[in-house]
């Protein structure tokens, strides 16, 4: 299984270390691995250099500069979510060409499109017995950085894995009536989703969510799960299908 984490569900050190240990039970039952971002640490780094953060379209502006900043982040909580998680190794798109992007747009400067994944490298890390970890800065054609989507990227490695992927966030799933606990959708196809989208009940920041699994199964998923990450026991729930909203083709 693919797990995202990253955003606000990694704000707290102490969840930060239960979702780490959730991670490694899993692994008991099932090979994982896990893709992360880093928006929180990213915007302390920048913000102590005085590099100002631009979002367009829900995308961060990454000049040159920035994007040193932004694989810097990455790699230390790269290496620290691997020491929580145990039995891992962390790796950054760099890594044996491990996520090969193009820019996405000159507009936004170093922002990449994850156009392919090196999954041998993943497969031989399983095979060892090991939990890859890896931090959504991409290689371009260039041979420099790309700052990717952590969702998207999350995605990229589910589809080249044919695995399910669960995407940890700050919501227990889709809501029919948000904010109604009584309306969270257990199960969605990809139909009922675009429907969602066009009558209105999925709107707002869910879109991005939704449309990031969607992406998956394009890629080859067979299934993407949207759960909170937000406290303790969330993902082995969602992993049994107790929990979040599970969207199938």
């Amino acid at each position: 299984m693919i797990v995202k984490y990253g955003g606000n569900a990694m704000k707290s050190l102490d969840l930060r270390r239960a979702v780490a240990a959730e991670i490694a039970a899993l692994r008991a039952e099932q090979t994982v691995v896990v893709v992360h971002g880093g928006g929180p640490v990213i915007e302390r780094e920048l913000a102590a250099r005085g590099i100002p953060s631009e979002f367009r379209a829900g995308l961060r502006v990454t000049t040159p500069e920035a994007m040193d900043v932004v694989e810097m982040a990455l790699c230390q909580l790269n290496k620290q979510l691997s020491q929580d998680v145990g039995h891992a190794v962390g790796l950054m798109g760099r890594d044996s060409d491990l996520l090969r992007a193009e820019v996405f747009d000159p507009a936004l400067g170093r922002v990449g499109r994850v156009t392919g994944v090196n999954a041998d490298v993943l497969r031989a890390l399983i095979g060892a017995g090991l939990t890859p970890v890896v931090g959504c800065v991409a290689v371009g054609p260039d041979g420099d950085a790309l700052n990717v989507n952590a969702d998207t990227a999350a995605g990229a490695v589910a589809g080249a894995l044919n695995e399910g992927i669960v995407f940890l966030t700050d919501v227990d799933g889709v809501y029919r009536t948000y904010p109604d606990p009584e309306s969270r959708a257990a199960h969605l196809t990809r139909a009922e989703v675009e429907g969602g989208i066009a009558d209105g009940w999925i709107a707002g920041g869910m879109i991005p969510k939704v449309r990031a699994a969607l992406d998956a199964l394009d890629r080859g998923a067979p299934f993407a799960v949207i759960a909170s990450g937000m406290h303790a026991g969330a993902l082995s729930a969602a992993a049994r299908g107790e929990a979040g909203t599970r969207i199938t083709p």
